[in-house]
């Protein structure tokens, strides 16, 4: 694959998130995606991901809400932001930034992984933005990131050691298949279209690159921990969607989850890993239709 190819790649994202266009939020501008009309339904995906993770998830939504996928400067994304806070906080001010440039009003805000983490960041210090709030298997407490990928953090603050991952990801497919890469994220290997688009921005701009290792450095449990002290005044309903079969994420933060925010329930999300959007798109859509009530038609 040439350098053409590979940045054609790296732009693709799936039809079915729907228009895209850019933005501009605290630090710089960012891609959205939006679909379909209602209630507004904004998905937040996390580190080396995009919205194309949750396109099989908006294309089950989309008829009934208005889906608005935000590609975040996670290192997967096109629109590199030199000079912008990419510390959680920072991020959570991206995400209620594009939620008032979009002049969306109180929305559900949907998170996953690591997006989870700066989803919980927006609803407990932008409240009057957040009407609901759905975390599937994400990133909480004193587990962000997960120790697993501690080595992540470890590779940004050592110099050419995530571009050095990141080459042998471009050139070496098969090992993005690894439990270190994206093997254990899902039940089953993502699709190449998938993984090029979150493998290669990295790798091909060094805006995007040097964007994400601001992101891995920032990433520390004193600001889940900050948040979760806040869970207690966040009286909006919350989803806690888990999966069932996550290794990263343990069963008992869903708990304790559900039972720290004053109005939420659990629902269990069966067969799925970690990215449940790839793994049970039509059980996770219908768990957020059966939590988000429809705009009455007129």
């Amino acid at each position: 694959m040439n350098d053409v190819q590979a940045a054609t790649r790296a732009w693709w994202r799936d039809a079915d998130l729907g228009t895209r266009r850019e933005i501009e939020v605290p630090g710089g501008r960012i891609a959205v995606f939006e679909a379909g009309e209602g209630e507004p339904v904004v998905f937040v995906h996390g580190v080396l991901a995009n919205a194309n993770l949750w396109r099989r998830v908006v294309a089950r939504l989309s008829d009934r809400y208005h889906c608005v996928t935000l590609d975040l400067p996670f290192g997967a994304h096109t629109v590199p932001t030199p000079g912008a806070d990419l510390t959680p906080p920072g991020l959570a001010a991206m995400v209620a930034g594009a939620i008032e440039s979009l002049d969306l009003g109180p929305v559900t805000l949907v998170g996953n992984d690591s997006g989870g983490a700066v989803c919980q960041i927006v609803a407990t210090t932008r409240p009057e933005l957040t009407g609901r709030l759905v975390l599937t298997s994400c990133d909480a407490y004193d587990n962000f990131p997960p120790g697993f990928f501690g080595y992540l953090k470890l590779a940004a603050r050592t110099p050419g050691a995530t571009g050095a991952l990141l080459t042998s990801l471009r050139f070496l497919p098969a090992l993005r298949r690894l439990p270190i890469a994206y093997g254990w994220l899902a039940r089953r290997p993502l699709p190449r279209m998938v993984t090029d688009s979150y493998v290669l921005p990295a790798c091909l701009h060094r805006g995007v690159r040097d964007d994400l290792l601001r992101v891995l450095r920032g990433l520390d449990p004193r600001h889940t921990l900050a948040a979760a002290k806040r869970f207690g005044a966040f009286t909006s309903p919350v989803l806690v969607a888990w999966s069932e079969r996550d290794r990263f994420f343990p069963a008992a933060h869903a708990e304790r989850l559900a039972a720290d925010f004053p109005d939420a329930r659990l629902e269990w999300i069966p067969g799925a890993r970690t990215f449940s959007p790839e793994d049970q798109p039509d059980r996770l859509a219908s768990a957020i239709a059966g939590f988000v009530p429809q705009r009455a038609a007129r």
